[in-house]
């Protein structure tokens, strides 16, 4: 008897750890996905170099408002008017590179830009900007005439051409849209991209998309819609 009142106590005792420790690693873990979760719903993550690694910062705090932002620019749209980091002043825009001879990925990023258009049509707070990576062939009669097939709407979104320089500068070097990490790149190499951009108000880059993919335009869509959300809060 008293062997088995021992072993009984042994059992208990072993089962009540048992409880308790799942107790404590329960709570651990609540803990954790509270903060994780905390922060993904606050607010976006920020990106500043080509590894696109997610920077997560405050909204409006000096650590936000010294990251990387895209610089000034200017450009000429498919109407001939200039186009500058103006034009976008207080709106989000999403943004890729393109060109209208292009027979390959293209004309599929093209649709889903469309789409993305037609989603946010009636929405003020969200612009489109597409660059030609072949400007000098895409003139503004050309992108005109691109716009007008593909069913872009004027000052919604801006079909864009300029100086390659310039251009390809700016998707290099402020729009990390390339996918060749640490590779070398000169003005002659081709500029040729799937990646569609959201950028905020305040010029930061937001978020990085497939632009072949369906799924990862309708999670553009649902980021963009979180990130309107988020700028009205501050």
């Amino acid at each position: 008897m008293k062997k088995l009142l021992r072993r009984n106590k042994g059992i208990l005792g072993v089962l009540v750890f048992g409880v308790l420790l799942l107790s404590c690693n329960e709570a651990k873990t609540k803990t954790v996905n509270a903060v994780e979760t905390d922060s993904r719903v606050a607010y976006l993550p920020y990106y500043n170099e080509e590894s696109f690694t997610p920077q997560w910062l405050v909204p409006g705090s000096e650590e936000e408002q010294a990251f990387h932002k895209i610089k000034d620019f200017k450009l000429t749209n498919q109407l001939g008017e200039t186009v500058t980091q103006d034009t976008f002043k207080d709106k989000i825009y999403i943004t890729d590179f393109f060109f209208t001879s292009c027979p390959g990925i293209c004309p599929q990023m093209t649709g889903h830009m469309f789409q993305l258009q037609e989603t946010f049509k009636d929405d003020d707070d969200i612009l489109f900007l597409s660059h030609s990576v072949t400007p000098t062939q895409d003139s503004v009669p050309v992108l005109k005439q691109y716009a007008d097939k593909h069913g872009v709407i004027p000052h919604k979104w801006h079909l864009v051409t300029g100086e390659r320089t310039e251009i390809y500068d700016l998707g290099r070097t402020q729009y990390f849209v390339e996918n060749d990490l640490g590779t070398p790149k000169t003005l002659e190499d081709f500029l040729h991209t799937e990646n569609f951009l959201l950028i905020d108000k305040n010029k930061h880059i937001r978020g990085i998309y497939n632009g072949l993919n369906r799924a990862s335009m309708q999670q553009l869509i649902i980021d963009a819609k979180a990130l309107k959300d988020e700028e009205a809060s501050h």
